[in-house]
């Protein structure tokens, strides 16, 4: 059957887990709510969800450099020093600081897009549509199709892992809070890149940088 909008929704406030993870659940269990529920509580995402609200105030700093060229600092914040000390959490920390280089995103969640950016960013996309000749009727549903795509691209949370694009880092960032068992965050980031904002000769860094991950 098909999902709507308003079976999302209950889902969610059922389990407090995410609009897209309750999404998949509904059509993964052909849209039984219960099926949905049960198949979030095997995967442990029901449980991500209570550890969100935990402060998270320890952690690590975690650094990456490829090839001199390209730089990353990233803060991912744990609830202990004792998980910060997890082999399974510095592995994490790692390949979120590999994917930033590799991917280049601009912000870590979609709220942290400034309402401003958006607007100026449908503005655009919604101009796009009509110089291609789409009926006025359907471009506001293109332009909001075409938002979430942006979201996809400048926001790690929503970034495929550069390891297995089936997941996003935010998929990656649930696996091992239901793993630890504590509430984990990936705070900020800052990314370097060489010449950066001095006009010179067009070079993909990022671009090699997921080539030599594997994509």
């Amino acid at each position: 059957m098909a999902v709507t909008a308003a079976m999302v929704k209950e889902l969610r406030e059922k389990t407090g887990v995410g609009m897209m993870d309750c999404k998949k659940a509904l059509v993964e269990t052909d849209g039984d709510m219960e099926k949905a529920v049960e198949l979030l509580r095997e995967k442990g995402l029901s449980k991500v969800a209570k550890k969100s609200d935990r402060i998270a105030a320890e952690g690590l700093i975690e650094s990456y450099i490829h090839g001199g060229r390209i730089g990353v600092i990233v803060e991912i914040n744990s609830e202990t020093d004792f998980v910060a000390k997890n082999e399974g959490f510095k592995d994490f920390a790692k390949d979120v600081a590999m994917q930033i280089a590799a991917q280049n995103p601009e912000f870590v969640s979609r709220d942290e897009v400034p309402s401003d950016k958006i607007e100026a960013e449908k503005k655009v996309l919604k101009q796009q549509a009509l110089n291609e000749g789409k009926p006025e009727k359907i471009v506001d549903k293109m332009v909001e199709g075409r938002i979430e795509k942006y979201y996809k691209e400048v926001c790690l949370m929503e970034q495929p892992f550069i390891k297995d694009s089936d997941k996003t880092i935010k998929d990656l960032l649930n696996e091992k809070i239901s793993t630890l068992g504590e509430n984990i965050k990936i705070r900020r980031f800052t990314r370097y890149e060489v010449g950066e904002g001095i006009e010179k000769k067009e070079e993909n860094f990022a671009e090699e940088v997921a080539k030599q991950m594997g994509k």
